[in-house]
């Protein structure tokens, strides 16, 4: 399961974004560190069920009339503080747990309502801007602080006959969570000594970017656009990263009156209808979400968590069946699994993405929209039906 991180400072709304995508039942504070221990759940990228396409909705317990959720681990850790990297705050317990994870959502307080410590101060006070490139700068000397400690041991190797520094970056770095290949393609794009004892402090520093870049995208969510100055938002979106305004607070009181059946609202929805009887206040607070939402087309919640998948890490969602007529499995089910796969995989690798055993007995495959065989080095697409053959049950 693809695995999504929120970083950034404290009290910037990390958890309360994470109850919002996950609903569960977490702490949330208005003071720094409200969390010690890492929180682990499941939220859901949204996309086009393929349903759409059938006389009749798919009846999938993550199908919303069309609407198909897929389900993605969210990880929300302790907040950053400067000097994160060196160990200040719960920085290094902070950083380690990013090890495995695909990609971050930087939250970022967009009103400037807390200060760098995440401390609250009068909204506007504080510029959010100074939050877009911290929590890469602190992952980056974190990481270049790894490769530091661990280059003696880099530069003992080198006295071996068969030494290739390649081979021994690798080792390194495949345990920050970078894969031989991620390696690899970082590796290419650099310039460097073949002999470790000639590597400069910048050399390492510059590996350390490369590969946290390759490995850790990141997209920053600005969040507490409801109550941040307008001009807060504009300069937020005039830096050259992804950017993302959102409401976790309207998002989590939006699935809450959802789950009452007070509105009518699915996740990553541009509005919402109101359903069941509220308050005076409460409309009052629904139409404060509902202005958020005409301007910036949602509440940005959903839409951090698709932009991650679907254009940081670069995803398409592929539905496996059995039958390629009824598109269903062998229990009858209508478009039972769907499966997020790198852009440009193949029939096999959805093989062996489903389970091994099928991967290592594929036979062929079918398109099941077009009730065709497809070659295995057929690219697949967003929202392909397939039918895998395997000598495997």
């Amino acid at each position: 399961m693809l695995s999504l991180a929120l970083a950034g400072k404290p009290n910037a709304g990390k958890s309360t974004f994470y109850k919002a995508a996950t609903r569960a039942d977490v702490d949330v504070a208005n003071y720094p560190f409200t969390t010690i221990d890492a929180n682990r759940g499941v939220t859901h990228a949204r996309t086009e069920c393929p349903c759409l396409a059938r006389d009749e909705r798919c009846g999938n317990e993550r199908c919303h009339d069309g609407k198909r959720y897929v389900p993605v681990e969210l990880l929300d850790v302790a907040g950053l503080v400067p000097g994160a990297h060196e160990g200040k705050g719960l920085g290094n317990q902070f950083l380690d747990e990013l090890t495995n994870a695909d990609a971050i959502l930087n939250v970022v307080d967009a009103s400037g309502g807390t200060n760098a410590e995440g401390e609250p101060v009068e909204v506007g006070t504080y510029d959010p801007v100074e939050e877009v490139d911290f929590v890469e700068r602190e992952m980056d000397q974190w990481l270049a602080g790894i490769i530091d400690r661990n280059w003696e041991g880099v530069e003992r190797k080198s006295r071996s006959p068969d030494f290739d520094i390649d081979e021994a970056l690798t080792d390194m770095l495949t345990g920050f969570g970078a894969t031989v290949a991620d390696v690899a393609a970082s590796l290419r794009t650099l310039e460097y000594p073949e002999d470790p004892i000639q590597w400069t402090d910048e050399d390492r520093a510059t590996l350390a970017e490369e590969i946290r870049a390759r490995t850790k995208p990141l997209v920053i969510v600005a969040n507490k656009a409801d109550v941040a100055p307008a001009e807060n938002l504009e300069r937020l979106r005039e830096t050259d990263k992804p950017v993302i305004p959102a409401t976790a607070d309207g998002e989590l009181a939006l699935r809450t009156a959802a789950e009452a059946g007070v509105v009518d609202y699915d996740p990553g929805d541009e509005g919402f209808r109101i359903t069941g009887d509220v308050t005076d206040s409460q409309r009052k607070g629904l139409d404060r979400i509902r202005d958020v939402m005409d301007e910036y087309g949602g509440t940005g919640v959903q839409d951090a968590i698709d932009h991650a998948v679907y254009e940081l890490l670069d995803r398409i969602t592929v539905f496996p069946v059995q039958n390629e007529t009824k598109w269903t499995d062998g229990s009858g089910n209508v478009l039972p699994d769907a499966v997020l796969l790198p852009s440009g995989s193949t029939p096999p690798d959805l093989a062996y993405a489903i389970h091994t055993d099928i991967g290592e007995g594929y036979l062929h495959a079918v398109d099941a929209r077009s009730d065709r065989r497809i070659g295995e080095d057929h690219e697949l697409s967003e929202g392909d039906v397939i039918k895998i053959v395997s000598t495997a049950k």
